[in-house]
């Protein structure tokens, strides 16, 4: 290769090096360095001269070639010649100083080439530079940058020229003027200081080892002198912070005598710096280097400055600092550092300083300081020694400052203490006390919300680290067990302290087992010595109550009953064995729950029951006694949680029933009955219950108490001179009465049965009976909750002795006030569930109720519970209530609703006849059609209860009519498929109880079992599953045994019922009264002919209103139903309805498909129909324009819709099997003449319906071969989407292909009747006809299954005919059919040899051919037919039509692009051997090569599939294994490698083509696509890359040259870079 041309090249590419898209640029440089490492001088020669030559450059242009340079030299050092390098040298130094402005880019690329050049010729670069640096004269900015540069990047070779450098350079700092070159010198005497540090740090791997400090330190310090007297006060801040950080690094180097002189003007200057500049980091940088080198070499100064200093740095401390901007946090570790640096001399002076500043209240001082006390712990841990006691009594102020920010970092200090031995000295409790307070902090945020300060401390997070570290203390740091120990128990029980219970706990069991498995006696805590713990009675009780709300304060019951197990033996020596019994199961149990899935009720007995066995098992009535008292005295304490106060209330009922002390029991009773917060109901309940908790083993006291209570002053209103108090005294007293009654119903109910029956008149409903006529709701509550209690009591009672309850009618009466009184509209309190509850407990105690009593007790109860809103619903709050949470409604919901049906089965046991039932029934009846659900749920919920108990207690002894039976039914089996599954399986059992009393009436015995009717029990599980199919069966079932039992006279009124049941509002009740008339219609439906228009009509109303699927589904049924006996009718009616059918018409026609016989009728009138009728007309479109539009008839229009949606029914399959070839070609041809056809004008409204034409025939036929079970071929034509292709003109033949591609493949035995029904439409008068008919077959000559069925000739002789038809489209698919024969049945192609050349060269000459569709289809078919034909067939064609496709191969027709090439291959195998035809497949191959890279993936595939199959044509065995190899389809190609193997064999196998083959690829340099040219380029480029020398000879070079400089500048990108990378090669 000529050194022109690798000039040539890289003068384009330095041309190009600008290029306005990045890549190409990237591309351009990586071209340049590749040229560069290969022929670095003369690139590096050429980059000299351009940038010589054309010394107006753009700045930006010149970089990119400096920066090439730079990166040539970097890598090639070792190989540039000395001159060159001089040369370089003297360029960059010309280039970095030529302007005397400062122009970054530019001057900092040639910089950064003497500095690439200085690693390895610094004499060189320094002889250059130092020319440059004359003294005297003011440098060039760079010049020193470079220098600076040089000393970092070349220590050993840049020290030994420094001194005389700095001796250079410091009379020329007086006459740097500009900020810029104070910088830069100031800059550089940093980098200077650094490098001589580095190099006296390594002496031992220095070049001159006698190299000493004091070599420089003169010069340094003059120049420090100046920077630091003259250039540290700039204004300019940049220039400040270099200067400081240079004095910084200087003060190393300074003799030790200047720089103690230098110490307090230095310190001072460096501190002003802070006010001035807002990047403090650099400040504190330099700072910390003052600072070092001063206590390195013992400054005395230094103490005098340690105010400002201490001052300013705790300033910087203080700052506040940002995790997302590092230099902040860099800037606070150096200030930390200074801190070090002057606590190791001054520690004395430092920690006083630190200490005075934690008085200060200013948060940010605070956090500093502490910040810093924690940092001196942690690092300077021996001169911290003595100052421990001193600490911990300061760090007492910042624990009670209210900043959680403080708060945090307090934690952090007291943590650091801890680990240094800290806690264990005086006054180390308080920090324990402080982290626990703050375990116990509240949250400071409800769910959801955020903090939006970024800084900002939240309460859950300081809680969280102060967990954290309370655990880290008990697990790391061993020491402080004995502090900790037991004296944490404290805290265990002040509420304030609730919140840290869990991890307290936590702490303590870590502790107490530690000592007890290593039987340390500090284990044992002596409760006498330990003044500030709580007594054993109240830390056992305390964690009792924790237990009985395990998962309140952060989940605290667990820990709770494990440090209660593990604290046995110090609660009392008694309770260690049954507590290690007792205990974990119940750990366990709180293991496998959660909040909503434990049984409160039973855990609290569970754990009364454990309160319970210790007393017993301590049996010290001493220790009990203390117990009760202090348990007593302990209940204020939970005042804020009162269920927590209820059940300690609890605990000291359990208590006193163990106490055998009566004085002691009756003076705790006082105490919790005049301490007690009457005003709160739970409070209420708690002292009630823990009263009568007492009295079983205390009845006689506790009632004393009680009496002895009532008539104390709690009970007398206090006077007021100015009654401003009399209300709220009110209240009070009434409260406090409250209280008092319900103690009374607690004692009734668990005192001894045998004791109490005695003292309900006398005792107990005597004291609570004068309160009957009270207006207040607490006591209402507490009287019916009472006397529930007491009704109760008596109940279990009486079942052991007789009793007369003379009071009964008076209580009745009394709490059907109480109901009465209730507001309708909400259930807020238990007065019904109580009442009715009582009542049910009272009905069966004498005396009897009268009946008008019954009556007026049902009235009220039913009424008032029915009516209740559902429990889901929030009532709004009144005054002086309280609201109830949704648990607690819904359990008043349930046992309301469970005591009114008891009340209703003891009324109905009076008198179980139909009457009777009639007497409670007429109640609820009017509640059964509620359009409320839960009013529904309730009534028939209570109706099947009471069928279900009259039932049970029938007895008939007349032969009676059950003359409310049809109503019954009619009411509730529509309820069988209500919405609520509750209401659902009640009204089976309904449905069951009222048959089996039918059964009864009709006179069977009472053990008589009707199958038909048991089998309506099983259906209750199949109610419960919402599938229609199931409820769909379940109804029907239902139904016939209904209708079997039903009297004739009731049938009309129930089908009447049943018909405005579809549209009942209850859409699950819609369908079960689908079903039922169903049932009943076809068994009892045959009478009803008449009506059948009116039904049909009324079904298409209906329908319009039912949006459940499955109602629609049996309305269809009850269509068939009617079709089934009079079809024509039901026809006639439905085609008339108009167009395009609306979706309930649609849905009655799919119901006729239902029954197959029916089915059958309609397809055969209707393909008779379609057959005869005109499928469209022609109409003008409209006055103004001419031309035609085809508008589609009607009748055959309505038929085909018709069809479709009949066939869209499952069961029309067996018709749709048998008719299946002339439904499927009535279709096909309905199909060809719908394409393009408008819909018709609707005759009432003149628009034009809105229904696609050809859309409902697609549509059609892809629903019969779904009916047919061709689910292959569907499945097939929905993934080609075929149908969307068959609806529309310009795609319906490629649709219309995929149809019969689908059928050749998947229903092969099925054709020759549909060819046999097909042909007659060949000879249509309709063209669309003709075409779709011709596409089909033209596509089933495609498959080997023609030929097999006998059916070749047909279509052959079709296809024959066809190639004379005028229509231009029918000939090109005649075409294609021929070719199609090929891939068929390629047996027959030689049979028809001539015949199909015929036919294919004269496609290929077709005249009439508009978009060369001909052509096209004649290339393609000849393409498959050369594959099968014998070569005495074709030997003399081959050359004839080799240059006949030539031509095509740059079609801009992709298609024919791709037939063409496709044919070449092809035709290969008839060329083999001769040599004529080798020539001509090399005049094509770079052709192939480059198209291997075509934007068309199809033409891609014909290059790959051409080159394989010519490969042996070739005449290389390399290239042949190469194309057979990787040119596979479903291999994807990496072309740059193939290319550029491909290249290497040409340059063996044809070194005399080469000049052929480049003049070749040339050409494609001007292809019109993009990616054609960037692969002419890279094959440009790897021919170039792979020849050897003695090849050139064969190309032209200049040439290549000059097109490759032209694709340079190519418009596209991609085509640029390849032409940049191919220039790479040149070397």
């Amino acid at each position: 290769m000529e050194a022109t041309d690798v000039e040539q090249v890289t003068l384009a590419l330095l041309d190009a090096a600008t290029d306005k898209d990045s890549e190409v640029q990237d591309q351009v440089r990586k071209s340049m360095l590749t040229l560069g490492k290969q022929q670095p001088d003369r690139v590096l020669a050429m980059c000299q001269d351009y940038l010589l030559k054309h010394p107006k450059l753009v700045v930006s242009h010149r970089v990119v070639i400096l920066q090439t340079i730079e990166l040539v030299v970097g890598c090639r050092i070792e190989e540039i010649s000395s001159p060159r390098i001089k040369s370089i040298i003297s360029l960059a130094s010309d280039e970095m100083t030529r302007s005397k402005e400062v122009i970054p880019d530019w001057q900092q690329a040639a910089s950064n080439i003497l500095v690439a050049v200085g690693n390895k010729h610094i004499n060189d670069i320094m002889e250059e530079i130092l020319s440059k640096f004359q003294p005297g004269l003011l440098p060039h900015f760079f010049v020193v940058q470079t220098l600076a540069n040089l000393s970092d990047s070349n220590v050993y070779g840049m020290v030994p020229f420094l001194n005389a450098i700095l001796g250079t350079l410091l009379p020329m700092l007086s006459l740097a003027k500009q900020d810029n070159m104070k910088w830069v010198f100031a800059s550089a005497l940093r980098h200077f200081s650094d490098s001589i540090l580095e190099y006296l740090a390594n002496l031992d791997k220095a070049p001159d080892p006698t190299v000493r400090k004091d070599t420089f330190s003169t010069e340094i310090f003059a120049a420090f002198d100046i920077l630091f007297n003259n250039w540290l006060q700039s204004r300019e801040s940049k220039l400040r912070l270099t200067v400081a950080e240079a004095v910084g690094s200087m003060c190393h180097l300074m003799a030790s005598d200047k720089l103690e002189e230098q110490i307090p003007k230095l310190i001072l200057a460096i501190l002003s710096l802070y006010k001035k500049n807002n990047e403090h980091y650099l400040i504190s940088k330099s700072l910390s280097l003052v600072l070092d080198a001063s206590v390195s070499m013992g400054s005395r100064v230094l103490e005098t400055q340690l105010d400002g200093l201490l001052l300013a740095l705790h300033q910087q401390v203080s700052a506040p600092l940002d995790y997302s901007n590092p230099p902040t946090i860099k800037n606070h570790n150096e200030v930390l550092r200074c801190f070090s640096l002057l606590a190791n001399s001054f520690p004395d002076r430092l920690v006083m300083f630190v200490l005075q500043k934690l008085e200060n209240s200013n948060e940010r001082n605070r956090m500093g300081s502490l910040a810093v006390l924690r940092h001196l712990i942690n690092s300077t841990t021996a001169t911290m020694e003595s100052k421990k006691l001193l600490i911990l009594a300061s760090i007492r102020q910042p624990m009670a400052d209210h900043s959680n920010k403080v708060k945090k970092r307090v934690v952090q200090v007291i943590s650091a203490m801890a680990h240094h031995g800290y806690l264990e000295l005086e006054g180390g409790e308080l920090l324990v006390r402080f982290i626990v307070q703050h375990c116990a902090l509240p949250d400071t945020y409800q769910r959801g919300q955020r903090p939006t300060d970024p800084e900002e401390v939240t309460n859950e997070a300081l809680r969280t680290m102060c967990d954290n570290t309370l655990h880290l203390l008990t697990t790391t740091v061993g020491r402080l067990a004995d502090v900790l120990w037991p004296k944490l128990l404290y805290y265990l029980t002040p509420s304030q302290f609730s919140i840290a219970t869990t991890p307290l706990c936590k702490s303590l069991i870590v502790l107490g087992n530690k000592k007890k498995n290593n039987q340390e006696p500090s284990f044992n805590i002596d409760f006498t010595q330990e003044v500030n713990l709580p007594s054993p009675q109240i830390l056992m009780l305390r964690l009792l109550v924790n237990a009985a709300f395990p998962f309140s304060s952060r989940g605290h019951g667990a820990p709770s009953l494990s440090l209660l197990q593990i604290l046995s033996i110090n609660i009392h020596p008694n309770t260690e064995i049954l507590w290690d019994i007792d205990i974990p199961p119940l750990l366990s149990m709180l293991e496998e729950s959660t909040t909503e899935s434990l049984d409160k009720k039973d855990w609290d007995e569970k754990l009364l029951k454990l309160l319970s066995k210790t007393l017993a098992t301590i049996e010290d009535d001493k220790w009990v006694g203390q117990l009760a008292a202090e348990a007593t005295r302990y209940l204020s304490t939970y005042n804020n949680a009162l269920e927590e106060k209820s059940f300690l209330y609890r605990c000291i009922g359990v208590t006193l029933q163990q106490c055998f002390n009566k004085e002691l029991v009756k003076k705790q009773l006082q105490e919790i009955l005049l301490a007690a917060r009457h005003n709160d109901a739970v409070e209420r309940e708690g002292v009630a219950i823990g009263v009568g908790l007492c009295a079983n083993s205390h009845l006689e006291g506790t009632l004393a108490k009680l009496e002895e209570f009532s008539k104390s002053d709690a009970f007398k209103k206090s006077p007021s001179i100015f009654n401003l108090l009399k209300e709220r005294n009110d209240v009070e007293v009434e409260k406090v009465k409250s209280t008092l009654i319900l103690c009374y119903g607690q004692v009734a109910l668990n005192a001894p049965p045998e004791k109490i029956l005695t003292r309900i008149d006398q005792d107990i409903l005597r004291c609570i009976s004068k309160h009957f006529n009270t207006k207040d709701l607490t006591m209402k509550l507490s009287l019916i909750q009472s006397i529930g209690l007491i009704a109760r009591a008596i109940s279990e009672c009486v079942k052991k002795q007789g009793y007369v309850f003379s009071r009964k009618q008076e209580l009745v009466t009394v709490m059907l006030d109480f109901i009465k009184a209730e507001p309708a509209d909400s259930l807020r309190t238990p007065v019904r569930h109580l009442v009715m509850t009582t009542f049910a407990d009272l009905m069966p105690l004498d005396p009897a109720l009268s009946e008008n009593d019954n009556f007026d007790l049902l009235k009220v109860c039913v009424n008032s519970v029915f009516s209740l809103p559902p429990e889901t619903h929030t009532p709004e709050k009144m005054k002086e209530e309280e609201m109830l949470d949704p648990k607690q409604r819904k359990a008043l919901y349930k046992d309301t609703l469970a005591a009114l049906q008891e009340l209703l089965k003891s009324v109905l046991a009076k008198d179980p006849t139909p009457d009777g039932l009639q007497s409670v029934f007429k109640h609820i009846e009017s509640w059964l059609s509620s359009r409320q659900d839960h009013e529904r749920e309730r009534a028939v919920t209570a109706t099947a209860h009471m069928l279900a108990f009259y039932l049970d207690n029938l007895t008939v002894k007349n032969m009676v009519t059950f003359h409310n039976l049809g109503a019954l039914l009619g009411r509730l089996s529509p309820r069988c498929s209500d919405p609520h599954p509750a209401v659902r399986t009640a009204a089976v059992d309904c449905i069951y109880s009222l048959l089996y009393i039918q059964l009864r009436y009709e006179g069977f015995s009472l053990d008589y079992k009707d199958d038909g009717v048991d089998s309506l029990l099983p259906l209750k599980d199949r109610l419960d599953n919402p599938d229609h199919s199931v409820l769909y069966k379940t109804c029907s079932d239902l139904t016939k045994v209904m209708s079997k039992r039903l009297p004739q006279e009731q049938l009309t009124t129930l089908v009447f019922m049943l018909f405005e049941g579809l549209v009942d509002s209850q859409a699950n009740c819609c369908r079960a009264s689908s079903v039922i008339l169903n049932t009943l219609l076809k068994n009892r439906g045959g009478g009803l002919q008449e009506l059948v228009p009116e039904m049909l009509e009324v079904i298409h109303v209906r329908l319009q209103n039912i949006t459940e699927e499955q109602v629609r589904v049996a309305v269809g049924q009850t269509v068939l139903i009617l079709a089934s006996q009079h079809l024509q009718a039901v026809i006639n009616a439905l085609v008339n309805q108009p167009l395009p059918y609306d979706s309930w018409t649609s849905e009655m026609w799919m119901a006729l498909g239902a029954d197959p016989i029916v089915a059958n009728q309609i397809i055969e009138m209707v393909i008779e129909k379609l057959l005869i009728m005109v499928p469209y007309v022609d109409q003008r479109e409209s006055m103004m324009r001419g031309g035609t539009k085809k508008v589609a008839t009607s009748q055959p229009l309505a038929m085909t819709c018709g069809l479709k949606e009949l066939l869209m029914n499952g069961h029309t399959q067996e018709p749709a099997v048998s008719l299946f070839p002339q439904l499927f070609s009535c279709l096909t041809v309905r199909l060809g003449a719908s394409v393009g056809v408008s819909a018709p004008k609707d005759n009432n409204t003149k628009q034009t319906a809105s229904i696609h034409v050809a859309g409902v025939a697609a549509d059609a036929l892809r629903i019969l071969l779904a009916r047919a079970q061709l689910d292959e071929v569907i499945k097939r034509l929905d993934e080609d989407n075929a149908w969307d292709a068959m609806k529309e003109a310009n795609t319906h033949i490629a649709g219309v292909t995929l149809l019969a591609r689908a059928m050749s493949k998947h229903a092969g035995p099925r054709l020759p009747s549909i060819v046999e029904c097909l042909c007659p439409s060949l000879n249509n008068i309709y063209e669309c006809q003709r075409i779709t008919v011709t596409a089909f077959f033209s596509e089933l000559l495609n498959h080997h299954v023609v030929t097999e069925l006998m059916l070749m000739d047909v279509l052959m002789n079709n296809m024959m005919e066809r190639i004379s038809d005028p229509c231009c489209t029918l000939r090109m698919l005649a075409v294609r059919g021929l070719g199609n024969i090929a891939g068929g049945s390629p047996e027959k192609v030689n049979k028809y040899a001539k015949e199909l050349l015929a036919a294919m060269s004269s496609g290929m000459e077709e005249k009439d051919d508009p978009g060369k569709l001909i052509t096209l289809e004649a290339m393609s078919g000849l393409s498959k037919v050369l594959l099968y034909l014998d070569q005495k067939n074709v030997h003399l064609l081959v050359v004839y039509i080799f240059m006949k496709i030539k031509p095509f191969l740059e079609s801009d027709n992709d298609e024919i692009r791709c037939a063409s090439i496709h044919l070449m291959g092809n035709l290969s195998k008839f060329g083999s051997g001769e040599p004529v035809f080798k020539d001509q497949i090399h005049n094509v191959l770079v052709s192939l090569l480059l198209h291997l890279v075509d934007p068309n993936p199809q033409v891609v595939k014909a290059c790959k599939y051409s080159m394989r199959v010519c490969a042996p044509v070739v005449g290389s065995e390399q290239i042949t294994t190469m194309f057979q190899n990787h040119l596979h389809d479903e291999k994807s190609l990496h072309y740059g490698e193939f290319i550029n193997d491909l290249t290497k064999y040409l340059i063996q196998d044809f070194p005399g083509m080469l000049n052929f083959y480049h003049i070749s690829v040339i050409q494609f340099f001007k292809s019109n696509w993009a990616e054609v040219r960037a692969g002419a380029a890279m094959f440009i480029g790897f021919l170039l890359g792979n020849l050897q020398d003695e090849h050139f000879s064969h190309l032209n070079m200049g040439t290549i040259t000059k097109g490759l400089v032209m694709l340079l500048q190519d418009p596209d990108p991609v085509v640029r870079m390849k032409a940049a990378e191919a220039m790479g090669r040149f070397h």
